[in-house]
């Protein structure tokens, strides 16, 4: 058991699933984020917790200050990635709509400041003075950093997500019609502008860019069915990074994610991760 895990009646116990969702939404790396919540613990357990009056911004601070140290080199190794960048995959039962795939790949366009007050006050509620505490600015300063965020990440914050048995319903169609090759079947279900990310971090073979339009993106799935040498095993289906989508295990022994963002009945992007680096906290005993 770890250290945090094995706090007993410390508070950091009770915040440790809200300081992770923090970490992770400024990360896009659930390893990475658990490091920063182990480190937050750390100096949680060094200092003087009786002087602390509200344990919850307390610990989202420590967070957040180590969520943007790290950014600063995590920036420079993305800049040398292999392929699409896309972040570690969360899947659920449910959808999870607060920061879904797309807008993380629309927060990874922001600089560090602006990501994270963005996250604090849009996405988990803080005022503006408790984001100033979090940044280290004033909260005026910390309100235009929000802003200017909102305004690039506007179009990725959709207004109307999929109903659930819709999206899982095309997800099971996509899954079919992919496995099987069946181009026709897989054509019905694409929008014509739709989108193929596919990250394999240089670890595994993936496309090493993103496939534009219809008759790419199917000339691209089609190929993709011929090259495996056996059908894709399915695991489950769920709801991946609030995106319909599923899980599987390919012919190479390898999980896989798929998700898939839908409007308008058809599928305008598919996100595919098969980095096995970035799939490895998926917990074995939800395989099934």
């Amino acid at each position: 058991m770890s250290a945090v895990a094995s706090g007993g009646d410390d508070p950091f116990a009770a915040h440790r699933p809200m300081l992770l969702r923090v970490a992770y939404r400024m990360l896009g790396s659930m390893a990475e984020a658990e490091d920063v919540v182990q480190e937050a613990y750390l100096r949680w357990s060094d200092g003087d917790r009786a002087a602390v009056r509200t344990p919850a911004a307390f610990l989202r601070r420590i967070v957040t200050r180590l969520c943007l140290d790290h950014l600063k080199s995590a920036r420079v190794r993305r800049e040398d990635y292999i392929g699409p960048w896309l972040p570690e995959p969360i899947v659920e039962p449910e959808p999870i709509e607060d920061v879904t795939l797309p807008l993380m790949l629309a927060l990874e366009r922001l600089s560090p400041l602006e990501r994270a007050a963005f996250l604090l006050h849009d996405v988990f509620g803080e005022d503006f003075d408790a984001v100033a505490d979090a940044l280290g600015r004033d909260a005026a300063a910390c309100r235009q950093l929000a802003a200017r965020a909102r305004e690039h990440v506007r179009a990725e914050r959709k207004r109307y997500p999929v109903a659930r048995e819709q999206g899982m319903a095309i997800a099971e169609a996509f899954f079919q019609a992919s496995r099987n090759g069946d181009v026709d079947g897989l054509r019905t279900l694409l929008a014509d502008d739709v989108r193929f990310h596919a990250d394999g971090g240089g670890k595994r073979p993936a496309v090493a860019r993103i496939l534009i339009g219809l008759d790419e993106v199917a000339r691209g799935l089609a190929a993709i069915a011929r090259l495996r040498r056996g059908g894709p095993e399915l695991i489950h289906y769920g709801f991946v990074n609030g995106l319909p989508g599923f899980v599987t295990r390919e012919p190479d022994g390898e999980l896989q994610t798929t998700a898939l963002l839908i409007e308008g009945g058809h599928v305008l992007a598919i996100y595919v991760m098969r980095n096995p680096d970035k799939l490895r906290h998926l917990k074995t005993e939800r395989l099934h």
